[in-house]
């Protein structure tokens, strides 16, 4: 029962139509599912080629962001998630995510997420109902940045992309899973709209696996997290440790 809420109100919570995606478009309703059991092979059929013009990590990268005066530490995994974790780092570095809110903050009826990342929110004047909208505008081309849904199953060499675990027939549970603290993008119906938000998993979120990119955790500084309030802004994020491993393509 409870897990059938959780997935209703994530549809709320991260689609809604226009609203809580990392996408500019409409887009119909996330498709969500539970986590399948861990028994079925996984075939090499089903993994696809990566566009090398992405960012990517080749490695562990460790970010500090300041949040209500107080430092959240994220270790993020481009070992198992080397593209999401790769346009996290170049977001970062690039100073994209400074001064941004986390437009949307669900703790009721549980704990639930936070969500950020929205470039739109860093002007004030933009209107608050309408963050979640927004994506990252590459400066080099002047087209917002996708990237491609990446889930690495337990058991497999490489992710697999563009397709969630359940659509791909793959039944083992992704390496990176939803445990609390968990970092993970943001996106709409479509697989490969991920862009710039990201969500942290407040509580174990099981149900999710599978279907969303996890690509970090946060290994200090989860009591801040907990008390971010909606409306809350990153007042700084930066590479601490790993920035060497991230490469560009």
């Amino acid at each position: 029962m409870m897990q059938k809420l959780w997935r209703s109100l994530l549809v709320f919570t991260l689609v809604v139509g226009t609203l809580m995606v990392g996408s500019c478009a409409a887009q119909p309703n996330t498709s969500l599912s539970a986590s399948p059991s861990p028994s079925q092979s996984i075939s090499p059929t089903a993994i696809a080629s990566v566009d090398t013009n992405l960012p990517s990590l080749n490695g562990k990268a460790t970010v500090d962001m300041v949040v209500k005066g107080e430092t959240v530490t994220i270790e993020v995994d481009g070992t198992n998630a080397p593209v999401t974790a790769g346009n996290f780092i170049d977001l970062v570095q690039q100073g994209v995510y400074n001064g941004l809110v986390f437009h949307r903050v669900v703790r009721d009826p549980q704990p639930f997420v936070v969500q950020g990342g929205d470039p739109q929110s860093k002007d004030t004047n933009f209107p608050a109902e309408r963050l979640g909208t927004g994506s990252y505008i590459d400066p080099a081309t002047s087209r917002p940045r996708y990237i491609p849904l990446e889930i690495k199953p337990q058991g497999a060499d490489k992710p697999l992309y563009h397709q969630t675990l359940e659509t791909a027939g793959i039944s083992n549970k992704p390496k990176l899973r939803h445990t609390r603290g968990a970092v993970a993008m943001a996106r709409s119906s479509l697989p490969d709209s991920a862009s710039s938000q990201f969500y942290i998993a407040l509580t174990d979120l099981s149900f999710l696996d599978g279907n969303y990119a996890v690509f970090g955790y946060v290994t200090k500084g989860m009591e801040t997290v907990d008390r971010i309030q909606q409306g809350d802004r990153i007042e700084s994020i930066k590479i601490v440790k790993g920035g060497e491993n991230l490469k560009k393509g």
